[in-house]
């Protein structure tokens, strides 16, 4: 099998988060966003050793699973909802097993296993949305055009593309009420033949529509990002939104302004052209005050199973001291407050930390208290020794240096670990292992019906060891640690600061900036192949931004 060439398949299986595998003359190739049963034509795009990749150009029989029709005008060219046409149940089914095998791939690595070497402990299936759709509390909409100098387009970005930006008119996993207030937007600025941000010339004024809801008391926050390039008059359009016939009531309206070269939502500026800048939403008998860039979980109904399933593990905490690290707006240290003697929060985003101080002053919890910082760092200077921690991190997992550290410093019983990205749970569980820590318990828990994600909640303990279990010591030298270079995979570095940026960098960007930095890199990895060669340098602000990766994973 050669790059480029052309093949058909069936896709077998899906492993996190989307790779299908496919089998063809006595190879597997990984090719993404395929639905299992799918027969599928694909183009080699990737190949390195044993490991090839395709693109998807073709599903030329459907699936099986595909019981249904697609729900939306944009399916499959947006590539967010993947699996609308599979059942729910089938979804379900499909996103337990893929945890389960990395967790038991991962156990059977740690040496957690039974007589007959397989991984040992009770994975308890997963649990549904209580929405299957409307469940998304939070929308970031882009402005664009759908093809090269088409007309204005508000939506989502077409799969696999930087700059075509499909309209979500119809977009089901959202409540209508976004649909009808995203509709509004584009009409008014469609008559008025306003320019969007163009992300290669940096030049244009619309950029982002952030929709925010609330499930439980239908509180909704309206956002238009923009440039500072042009001025426009807004009232008229908050004044059509506001006469617009919604289920819910827009409690803000606000114009903030973004100059940032990075495809991100942030603000330089904001301004509240009506109401206010926060909403509230409820959860499980608490209040919680939301601001436009406060971290929420995106499935309000979703996040009640999440954390009653969490507060359920916990189990007893009367006269418990809990730590609740990478704790974001507080909401699981508030939801633990009222049976626990007192929980610690720590999260690095300190407008997070503000306003979780200021819930939980609201919900009337004295016994909750948060710290601004990294997790890392702030451990140690913390005088309190918890009973039980609570560990929620970012997709990337825990920080590398951060969980000997944890575990070294309190040596608690039991932790909970919440985890939105399995993989990175799967590494985290081999390294927990080392220290004694047994899986007592698992539970996934589906937030994002239709995509690839989900949760997953996981009791750890301080075991025994097993007698019947042997310790194998071997050589670093040994092993191929071409994948651990200096503290992070290249992948992680990329998956870094892609989410914390919105910028995509290169291999060959990070092993330059790993050069200017100090840290070692394979002899003539990413080199010109000749003095005359004219490599591409990276520029000032990717070369921050990897920077920054560095600092995170401790690599400088």
């Amino acid at each position: 099998m050669k790059k480029g060439e052309i093949y058909e398949g069936v896709v077998e299986r899906i492993d996190f988060p989307n790779k299908g595998r496919v089998h063809v003359e006595g190879e597997t190739v990984t090719v993404k966003n395929a639905i299992p049963g799918q027969k599928i034509r694909f183009q080699i795009n990737k190949k390195r050793k044993n490991r090839m990749e395709g693109r998807l150009l073709e599903v030329t029989e459907k699936s099986p699973m595909e019981k249904r029709d697609p729900v939306c005008s944009i399916f499959p060219s947006c590539g967010g909802c993947m699996y609308q046409t599979m059942s729910y149940e089938d979804q379900l089914a499909m996103k337990a097993g893929q945890v389960k095998k990395l967790l038991d791939d991962a156990l059977v690595e740690a040496g957690q296993v039974n007589e007959a070497g397989e991984a040992d402990y009770p994975f308890l299936g997963i649990k549904g949305s209580p929405k299957e759709f409307a469940y998304r509390n939070k929308m970031e909409f882009s402005f664009g055009d759908e093809y090269k100098d088409g007309p204005l387009s508000l939506g989502l970005h077409k799969k696999g593309s930087t700059y075509d930006v499909l309209t979500a008119c119809d977009c089901k996993i959202v409540h209508e009420d976004f649909t009808k207030i995203l509709t509004c937007v584009l009409a008014y600025f469609k008559e008025r033949n306003a320019s969007y941000y163009h992300k290669i010339s940096h030049e244009g004024y619309l950029r982002h529509l952030l929709v925010r809801i609330a499930e439980n008391t239908g509180e909704i926050l309206v956002n238009l990002v923009t440039t500072s390039q042009e001025e426009w008059d807004l009232m008229p359009l908050v004044q059509e939104v506001l006469g617009l016939p919604l289920e819910g009531k827009v409690v803000g309206f606000l114009h903030i302004i973004n100059d940032s070269l990075a495809d991100v939502v942030k603000s330089d500026e904001t301004k509240v052209l009506y109401g206010q800048d926060y909403f509230y939403e409820e959860l499980l008998g608490l209040k919680f005050k939301i601001t436009p860039f406060s971290f929420f979980q995106t499935n309000s109904l979703g996040a009640e199973v999440l954390y009653s399933t969490a507060r359920e593990f916990v189990g007893e905490t009367k006269d418990r001291t809990i730590f609740d690290l990478y704790s974001g707006t507080g909401t699981i240290a508030q939801i633990l407050a009222p049976v626990a003697k007192e929980v610690i929060g720590v999260e690095i985003v300190e407008e997070a930390v503000t306003a979780a101080k200021e819930n939980a002053e609201a919900n009337g919890l004295t016994n909750c208290s948060f710290l601004a910082g990294d997790v890392l760092k702030v451990i140690d200077e913390i005088e309190e020794k918890p009973d039980f921690i609570v560990l929620d991190p970012p997709r990337e997992g825990i920080h590398p240096k951060a969980l000997p550290k944890i575990v070294d410093l309190y040596r608690c019983e039991k932790m909970l670990y919440i985890s939105c990205k399995p993989t990175s749970l799967a590494r985290d569980l081999v390294e927990f292992a080392k220290y004694g820590y047994r899986v007592e318990k698992v539970c996934c828990v589906d937030m994002f019906p239709g995509t690839v994600h989900v949760e997953t909640v996981v009791l750890l303990s301080k075991g025994e060891v097993d007698s019947r279990k042997i310790r194998v010591e071997f050589s670093l030298e040994d092993m191929d640690m071409s994948e651990f270079q200096d503290g992070a995979t290249y992948p992680q570095i990329k998956e870094y600061v892609l989410e914390h940026t919105g910028l995509k960098v290169s291999n060959l960007y990070i092993s330059q900036i790993k050069r200017k930095c100090g840290i070692e890199v394979g002899k003539n990895y990413n080199l010109p192949k000749s003095e005359d060669s004219r490599q591409p340098q990276c520029p000032p602000e990717k070369e921050k931004a990897i920077r920054e990766a560095f600092k995170y994973f401790g690599m400088i």
